[in-house]
């Protein structure tokens, strides 16, 4: 058993990433259009060219991070390395500097690209980490609840505070560009020290087993031939597009269809909050029901619950609230569970060929993640482009359909194909237990 101190120390890991990661996805493309100056499709066109970018440093990270060898194991040596450069990127990207429309726009992709790849660095790792804290099923999944409730616990943070923030530190002469600079500075600070307490207070317990032979293109070939891996990412792509896409338009959504600038913290916040309740909820959950009918369930509800936000009108403000927190729990409901699926993926990959990836198994599954935020976030620009937004203006009729739609319609459709996919899904609680048996079984095939 892994004790709860543990859990809690792995979780702020992820704590430190979403201090940064909710500011990139909340209120990096308000923050690049509405004040550091660049136009919606500049900025969409941005998001997707700087995450086609990570195609190549995160399965390089992953095949690193897995033929490392330390004192201190395989993985959590990163924490400390990457955590520096991660946070100073981090104020960096959200730092408008005194240049030419042109010299910001390269300013803006070299400084997100460097911090994607800090991200990469860092995030990889962490995330096979969790996979060899321990090899227990149940645990596992515990370990992903306690990981996301700490996450958006981060998360609800940045909601809360940093409209505030920015506000505060903008000062008398309302400078909205140092507000965000040093709004990002206080984040990235805690976000430091997050990594620091996750490396002291976890232990590495299961070696990853690469054979010598085993290169890092055979890693790679390796993940065809996984049906489950294949699945699994193909449905936390999709669910990635939902969340940018939703995540960049939500200031738009709250500030120009129901026309309340003022509710954008607390309405971030409640979403927060009740996907605390839904992480934190995965552990009594999967402890009574498999894990994969869980995820249809969480499936359907963010498909019914943003089908309540694309009907609902303006003024129902208490509905708005109440339909976003229920899809923020359902949807708590459903990442958990997957990332303990990537550690269920790499196992059954062990079982079939002998060979354990870890970390490039995280890795190709945040590559897919990134790949969604990507598509996602550059999706919400064009549209935003495409149906005539205008930044600090009243809206036509048509971009507030365009936001409506990447707000509230792209998560309906979401929800549907996900539902589909893991009625497919294999690696059930039972077939699990049957692997793992096998793995420990000396006639284990390595083959």
């Amino acid at each position: 058993m892994i004790s709860i101190r543990e859990k809690i120390g792995y979780g702020l890991g992820d704590t430190a990433s979403n201090l940064v990661f909710q500011m990139v996805i909340n209120f990096m493309m308000f923050f690049y259009t509405d004040v550091y100056g660049l136009s919606a499709a500049a900025v969409g066109t941005l998001m997707l060219v700087v995450r086609l970018f990570d195609g190549v440093t995160d399965p390089i990270m992953g095949g690193v991070a897995d033929r490392t060898k330390t004192r201190w194991g395989s993985y959590r040596p990163y924490l400390l390395i990457t955590s520096i450069p991660y946070a100073i990127l981090a104020v960096m990207t959200f730092t408008t500097p005194d240049l030419s429309d042109n010299g910001k726009l390269v300013y803006a992709y070299i400084t997100y690209a460097l911090l994607m790849t800090a991200y990469t660095a860092v995030n990889v790792p962490y995330s096979a980490l969790g996979g060899v804290l321990t090899s227990n099923n149940k645990e596992r999944t515990s370990i992903q609840s306690y990981r996301f409730a700490l996450a958006m616990s981060g998360g609800a943070l940045v909601s809360a505070f940093t409209m505030p923030m920015v506000d505060y530190f903008a000062g008398p002469d309302g400078d909205r560009q140092m507000g965000f600079q040093y709004a990002m500075g206080v984040f990235a600070t805690l976000a430091f020290l997050c990594f620091v307490f996750c490396f002291f207070s976890t232990k590495e317990r299961v070696q990853p087993k690469i054979p010598k032979n085993q290169t890092f293109f055979k890693d790679i070939a390796s993940f065809k031939d996984n049906k489950p891996f294949m699945m699994l990412a193909a449905a936390s792509f999709i669910l990635l597009i939902m969340t940018a896409m939703r995540g960049a338009t939500t200031p738009y959504y709250l500030t120009y269809y129901v026309g309340r600038e003022d509710l954008i913290s607390q309405f971030l916040t409640a979403g927060m909050l009740a996907s605390i309740a839904g992480a934190v909820s995965v552990n009594w959950f999967s402890l009574r029901f498999c894990k994969v009918q869980l995820v249809k369930f969480g499936s359907i509800m963010i498909t019914v619950t943003h089908l309540a936000l694309y009907y609902l009108p303006s003024s129902q403000i208490e509905l708005i609230f109440a339909a976003s927190m229920i899809g923020g729990f359902a949807q708590m409901l459903v990442v958990p569970i997957v990332f303990a699926m990537v550690a269920d993926t790499a196992d059954y990959g062990a079982l079939k060929t002998g060979s354990t990836k870890m970390a490039m198994s995280y890795s190709a599954h945040l590559l897919v993640l990134k790949f969604g935020i990507a598509l996602g976030g550059a999706g919400a620009g064009w549209i935003l482009a495409g149906t005539g937004y205008v930044a600090n203006q009243e809206q036509t009729e048509l971009a507030l359909n365009g936001i409506m739609f990447t707000y509230a319609l792209g998560a309906v459709i979401t929800g549907v194909v996900m539902a589909v996919i893991f009625q497919f899904y294999t690696l059930t609680d039972a077939k699990m237990d049957e692997v793992h048996e096998e793995l420990e079984s000396p006639k284990a095939t390595t083959n």
